[in-house]
């Protein structure tokens, strides 16, 4: 081992504190102060991305922001999640910013130790449910249970709404004797894994990087605490091998890295309970207070009020505030658990600084291989598209509050004069952004540039935009996206010189391909259209007219642009005749390759199905039993095409009640885990040959919602066929859910080397709960109930008749 640093005056310097005569192993009383060696410890990577679990406090809008006054009390900007029955990265201050990376609990015994990272069995539940089992907070029960019945660990994960705190009671259980219980913490300070510095108070454990401090505090003393670096000081190698804090070091000393805390609660036997409270602060005295005053409140307050059980405001006033709720629960094939889960899910995926930016996932795709060393957001970002999908879905919620409040955000992501970095023109919206705006990517993705003035005119078909704010939101915003959709323009800012020239975009809603694309086209049209009924209502005829005959226009060139009659797909179900995914030049019928992409060689271009076509029948584009859509669903549904080119693929229903259908996103896509070698997109740094792409669930989603505007355009929607989508698209969205009832990004197809050992059907490590499948699941479930198509655009099918 090597030599302790004995602290000197520097400890002064740097505000560090002895706490008395402590410990510095299990059996001595002898003081010394000393400062961890192994700076800066090891390498720093994410955690685990297929979350089963994730939690925050349910807070009101105050004039549709978040707001600390003395009559709302503070407004709990903590979030955390929940990853292989283990706490894993815990946010404060804005949604992206990770404190830490995981919180683990561990035993030992005689002759044994047991982390909460080993393979133990993990069952994961909601603490507050009603009498259909449907939840009605984000509060979990966690249990996890030693494969050889040593003992049993209950945890109980919840966030303090009053106090930046999250609350975690442990329940241990064993009939042996000499057992003991210890609690760990890897901070990632300010969202990265290096940098920080940690030390042990009297209060508990701190750790802090410039102004981000964390405090680790108990109910109950700590009976030996210890910070260092990880996998070099930690204290857990030596709990592993003697089953003891053989060093109990005060501090991590001057130099700042991948630091750890680690303490012993104490002795366990049958019903032992620790309460713990991890708690937040912009000061070391901020964060110990936020953890005391959770503590002194106790385990029930703190639920109660997270529940929102009487008087205090909490996640069951949020459901019952959700006016179609009820009624939507009719469609669903599991009484109402996922789609109660997915209002809060959803909900949870907002800032609290930022009223209204609604998050891709609150994970990191592939988090365990993907190095912390410098922050990363992750999924923890704006994308405009899935913004859009997640706002339709709290408006089919019945939330409008929240989707009024998102779309007065977008305000915040619209490329414009005062844009850092801009040196072209204005009006498109940027890729993807934090949700306090600062730029992360900035490819023109005309889609999202559609999306808001479409957002706009469903809020205003509500009433929740009167018709003034709708006037004052077309100048300041609407008109400019609704201009660069018609005239599009130099995109000039970071990285990006382009020039745009709409309906060609320059990445499709997959980000990767330049060109022609049906799904882009279809929200292009669509955001002309009701651009050009928003520009009549302001008075603007002239360009009313404009981006009414521009679209028209674009319209009236789709299949020859997109619809190739001379197709090279091999199947049973081929015949030459479908929309293809994209193409990068104006004949369909060419035989141009689009870019090679994620590892994967470029196609000819007629080879590469998606599902994109589908929104042109969403937003009333086409209709449902127009020629060219129902050419192109055998091809998108064909089980036999070359499995690299497959769409679709089948998985069973669990009870035995048939199929259901689930598909990736294209053909040939790269975007997953290797079917040669099994490592992840992000092992293999997103260029290995074998990279696939596995099936997304929000497509079964999709493909559900053009079965009910299939099934309306034939006249065909009764009760059987209303029962038939409901037990089909909807319960297979359901069983693609996990055990949380999260829904992934992606799911494992069964197609090559299963390197993690997935199920068929399980989430993948890529991004899990993904906003976006959420939102089309609620969609999904509020189209049913209605017998029509949430998401549907009437002045667009009107205007194109």
């Amino acid at each position: 081992m090597k030599k302790y640093n004995l602290i000197t005056a520097s400890l002064l310097a740097l505000g560090l504190t002895a706490c008395g005569a402590q410990n510095t192993t299990n059996e001595s009383t002898t003081a010394q102060v000393t400062s961890a060696p192994g700076a800066p410890g090891v390498e720093p990577f994410w955690a685990y991305a297929g979350k089963t679990g994730i939690g925050t406090s349910f807070e009101e809008y105050k004039k549709g922001q978040y707001s600390d006054t003395a009559a709302t009390g503070s407004v709990s900007k903590v979030w955390f999640s929940i990853a292989k029955g283990m706490i894993t990265e815990t946010m404060f201050g804005l949604i992206h910013q990770a404190q830490i990376k995981d919180m683990q609990f561990i035993v030992t015994g005689k002759d044994f130790t047991v982390t909460e990272a080993d393979d133990l069995d993990v069952t994961i539940d909601y603490l507050y449910k009603d009498e259909q089992g449907r939840p009605l907070s984000l509060a979990y029960k966690v249990t996890s249970t030693d494969k050889q019945g040593r003992f049993s660990l209950e945890k109980h994960i919840f966030t303090d709404p009053d106090t930046q705190t999250l609350f975690v009671r442990s329940v241990f259980n064993t009939q042996l004797e000499g057992l003991k219980a210890y609690v760990n913490v890897n901070p990632y300070i300010n969202n990265n894994g290096l940098g920080d510095f940690a030390k042990t108070t009297e209060q508990g454990l701190v750790a802090w990087e410039g102004d981000n401090y964390l405090t680790l505090q108990s109910s109950s003393p700590f009976k030996a605490k210890t910070v260092g670096f990880t996998g070099e000081s930690d204290g857990i190698n030596a709990l592993k091998t003697t089953q003891a804090i053989n060093n109990q070091y005060t501090n991590t000393g001057e130099v700042s890295g991948n630091v750890n805390m680690l303490a012993e609660l104490g002795d366990i036997s049958n019903n032992t309970t620790f309460d713990l409270a991890l708690s937040f602060g912009k000061t070391q005295q901020q964060s110990i207070q936020q953890g005391e005053q959770s503590l002194a409140k106790g385990y029930q307050a703190v639920l109660d009020h997270y529940n929102g059980k009487g008087d205090a405001l909490g996640w069951q006033d949020y459901l019952q505030s959700l006016k179609p709720l009820n009624t939507m629960t009719e469609q669903t094939a599991d009484n109402g658990k996922l789609l109660y889960t997915s209002a809060m899910v959803l909900k949870a995926q907002e800032d609290k600084t930022h009223a209204g930016a609604l998050i891709a996932s609150l994970s990191n795709p592939w988090g365990e291989t993907v190095s912390a060393k410098e922050g990363s957001t992750g999924y923890k970002a704006v994308w405009v598209r899935d913004f859009y999908q997640v706002a339709m879905a709290f408006m089919a919620l019945g939330d409008t509050a929240t989707a009024k409040t998102a779309f007065e955000y977008l305000e915040k992501v619209q490329v414009n004069s005062s844009t850092p970095g801009n040196n072209g023109d204005t009006g498109w919206f940027l890729q993807k952004t934090h949700v306090d705006g600062e730029l992360e990517w900035v490819g023109v993705q005309l889609d999202q540039t559609a999306m808001p003035i479409m957002l706009a005119w469903k809020l205003h078909q509500a009433n929740v935009l009167s018709d003034e704010e709708l006037k004052t939101w077309y100048g300041k915003m609407l008109k400019p996206a609704a201009d660069f959709l018609v005239d599009g323009g130099l995109a000039k800012i970071l990285w990006n010189d382009t020039q745009i020239t709409p309906p060609a975009t320059q990445q499709e809603r997959w980000e990767e391909q330049e060109g022609y694309s049906p799904s882009t086209t279809a929200a292009i049209v669509a955001g002309l259209i009701t651009a050009s009924d928003i520009a009549t209502l302001s008075g603007d005829d002239k360009n009313a007219k404009r981006y009414l005959e521009t679209a028209k226009k674009y319209n009236s060139e789709i299949e020859s642009q997109m619809f190739t009659t001379k197709g090279n797909l091999k199947g049973e179900s081929t015949d030459g005749e479908y929309f293809i995914r994209i193409g990068q030049d104006t004949d369909a019928n060419s035989n141009t390759k689009i870019n090679a992409n994620n590892g994967r060689e470029g196609f000819n271009k007629k080879q590469i199905l998606d599902g994109g076509f589908l929104e042109l029948v969403r937003y009333g584009v086409r209709g449902a039993i127009d020629e060219s859509i129902v050419k192109t669903l055998p091809e998108y549904d064909d089980e036999t095409l070359e499995d690299n080119l497959q769409v679709k693929y089948s998985f069973s229903f669990e009870d035995g009640s048939g199929t259901f259908a689930g598909y990736r996103r294209y053909g040939n896509d790269g975007y997953g885990e290797d079917e040669v070698t099994g490592t992840n997109y992000a092992e293999g740094g997103g260029n290995t040959p074998g990279q696939r792409g596995r099936v997304w669930p929000f497509f079964t989603g999709e493909r559900g919602h053009y079965e009910i505007a299939a099934a309306n355009a034939t006249k065909t929607f009764n009760d059987a066929k209303q029962a038939d989508i409901r037990n089909s698209y909807v319960k297979g969205l359901e069983q693609f859910a996990n055990e949380g009832m999260m829904l992934p990004e992606q799911v494992w197809d069964g197609v090559g080397v299963n390197k993690a050992g997935y199920e068929l059907g399980e989430g993948t490590n890529s991004a899990t709960p993904l906003a976006w499948t959420h939102a089309e699941y609620v969609k999904l479930v509020r189209s049913l109930s209605d017998k029509q198509v949430w998401d549907h655009y009437p002045v667009v099918e009107i205007a194109l008749k």
